[in-house]
């Protein structure tokens, strides 16, 4: 069949497109290559921004909420909305059951209104984001809240930061599901939701921007980071009209370390890395525990809070938040045997309480934890070696932050958290060192994170490093202009059949693009279409059914994947952009995995250097 070989046209000898094929083409690329945002962007941030005002209503409506039930519970039921720490109680032995009763209650609303207030919320964020399109059910937008109030301020060992983060990212998912929103988008205003909440709290914008990329988002893009952003600063200002504009846990007086200080916080950090990952272990440990119970989960919280209050009325301070006791651990001021008994409790009231299955957050106590092993540690190389330069409330405050690195896995939102909260640029070098090696530490030592090990046990892989595309960093102009093997509309399929059995060059392709009498396309037949064709006799014309589908040159393989995905098709007549009547190539579905190929050798070594590292007994070779 040589006309038909001859109808193969070059990378240079385009032909005119079917006017009917402009429609596909204008579908197939919507944006110009470079475009990261629109005016949809603009509507979600402005969507974004409302959700922040309410998250940061919301945080100080629970703030409150939380120092009510404290005065009810531990201050002879005083209906008082100022700040109260139950460690001021006056109850004696019947502290022990104030925890257990705020279980049972938090218990019957698990039970009866939705168990996703189980827990302290990131881990059930981050599942509704991978699992459900970031759809929250509309009710833990105030089951939440008040769950977490009554476990806090019944004496959960917690902090209001998670509650808070999960309710702000209900609030999003709910404006998201009113408003007619693609999942995306919708998953956008949850993580501007929770980032709202956590600057709400903490008046740290910043590093609640870096938590939601990091835990929530799944990927860094324009069109997902300006809402979340403009959220956080926004929900800043709302806890800034309330509270002002200090530092949480302010730090003062501390001078720039040596190089030998330095050293030893970064050795400190690797220390916590791995108390970090103990302390996620025993965490679920427990966790595990309660599942061997022979009782119904709902009854666990009570039994948790049981413990939590022997423990409490023991050590006082264990119970509730304990922000006090974190400022007091970074300004120095607490006794060593003070931080080495109240870390130790802590960590057995948080752990059993958590494991239990109730509702409150694990940042405070994190912070609470690692704070106290970094003032022993750093009190530790202080006493051994002066010389080294170590201050005793920057070991606190690496610690702190070290602890939340490498048991999250948020590394960068840990290291901006702990300077925005003390406002101490001092501290930021020692942070990035400390913060560092324990979240390495804690890589090598667990897969999963404290956030992460949940949703893994239910079955749901979250990703931890995040990359950008690789099929997005290349165009198609890179693998897809080649000759192109066209039919005419006007041949009959006994015509192409006897063709394809002759075995001339091009009759192993699976598709063809096929060509009108004036040499535009018409559409594409596979060789599906041809062998299934009942009638010989009909044309190809007749074989099409559906207006052809091409892609333009410098889209993006990435585009090609999604176009062929979405229309069911493998492959793709090119065009260009400049001239859209012009098919310069085609690209299929071997294309976008064939160009993986490169991506998988840049993470090769090559022959030679692989040879020269066994030649030198596995060191490194010099090229």
């Amino acid at each position: 069949m040589p006309e038909l070989e001859a109808r193969s046209t070059s990378t240079t000898e385009g032909l005119p497109v079917a006017p009917s094929m402009a429609p596909a083409l204008a579908d197939a690329a919507v944006t110009a290559p470079g475009t990261v945002v629109d005016r949809r962007v603009v509507f979600i941030s402005g969507v974004a921004m409302l959700v922040a005002v309410a998250a940061g209503l919301v945080a100080q409506l629970l703030t409150r909420l939380i120092n009510l039930v404290t005065n009810i519970a531990f201050h002879g039921g005083r209906l008082s909305l100022a700040s109260a720490s139950p460690s001021g109680h006056r109850l004696g032995p019947w502290v022990i059951l104030v925890p257990s009763l705020g279980g049972l209650v938090i218990g019957l609303m698990a039970r009866y209104g939705s168990k996703a207030i189980r827990g302290h919320g990131i881990p059930e964020a981050m599942e509704q984001v991978l699992t459900n399109e970031s759809r929250i059910p509309a009710r833990m937008t105030f089951l939440k809240p008040i769950s977490a109030a009554i476990s806090i301020g019944t004496g959960g060992p917690f902090g209001a930061e998670g509650p808070i983060i999960a309710t702000g990212g209900a609030l999003g998912s709910l404006v998201g599901q009113l408003l007619r929103t693609t999942a995306v988008e919708r998953k956008t205003l949850l993580a501007a939701g929770a980032a709202a909440g956590m600057a709400a709290t903490f008046g740290s914008p910043v590093s609640a921007v870096l938590l939601a990329i990091e835990l929530l988002l799944f990927e860094y893009r324009a069109r997902s980071l300006v809402p979340v952003a403009l959220a956080a600063a926004i929900a800043n200002g709302v806890r800034i009209a309330f509270v002002g504009s200090e530092a949480v846990f302010p730090l003062n007086d501390v001078v720039q370390p040596a190089g030998s200080a330095l050293l030893t916080y970064i050795a400190l950090g690797a220390v916590i890395g791995v108390a970090s990952s103990l302390i996620t272990r025993a965490v679920y440990f427990v966790e595990d525990g309660f599942e061997r119970l022979p009782v119904h989960w709902m009854w666990w919280p009570a039994l948790g809070g049981l413990l939590v209050g022997t423990v409490g009325y023991f050590v006082p301070r264990t119970l509730g938040v304990g922000y006090d006791n974190i400022e007091e651990i970074v300004s120095g001021t607490m006794a060593l045997d003070a931080v080495v008994v109240l870390c130790s409790f802590k960590f057995v009231s948080w752990a059993i309480s958590l494991g239990s299955g109730t509702s409150g957050g694990t940042l405070a106590p994190l912070l609470t934890l690692g704070g106290g092993l970094g003032t022993v540690l750093g009190a530790l190389a202080h006493a051994v070696s002066p010389g080294l330069g170590v201050d005793i409330r920057i070991a606190a405050l690496v610690g702190m932050a070290a602890m939340f690195a490498g048991a999250s896995r948020a590394l960068l939102a840990s290291i901006v958290f702990a300077f925005e909260i003390t406002r101490q640029p001092i501290g930021l070098l020692p942070l990035l060192g400390g913060c560092t090696s324990a979240f390495l530490v804690s890589c090598l030592l667990m897969e999963n994170s404290i956030m992460t090990e949940k949703i893994a046990r239910r079955g749901v892989r979250a990703l931890g490093d995040y990359s950008a595309d690789f099929l997005d960093q290349i165009e198609v102009r890179a693998c897809g202009l080649r000759s192109v093997i066209t039919l005419k509309a006007s041949d009959t399929v006994d015509t192409v059949r006897a063709w394809l059995d002759s075995g001339s060059p091009g009759t192993s392709h699976q598709g063809f693009p096929i060509l009108d009498d004036d040499g535009r396309l018409a559409g594409v037949v596979t060789r599906r279409d041809l062998r299934r064709a009942l009638d010989g006799s009909i044309r190809l014309r007749d074989l099409i059914e559906r207006a052809p589908v091409a892609i333009f040159d410098d889209s993006s393989l990435r585009d090609a994947a999604d176009r062929m995905a979405w229309e069911r098709i493998g492959r793709l007549p090119v065009v260009s952009r400049a001239s859209p009547e012009r098919v310069i190539g085609i690209i299929t579905r071997s294309d976008l995995l064939q160009a993986h190929v490169r991506r998988l050798q840049e993470h090769r070594l090559d022959a030679a250097s692989a040879r020269r590292r066994r030649a030198n007994g596995g060191a490194a070779a010099s090229p």
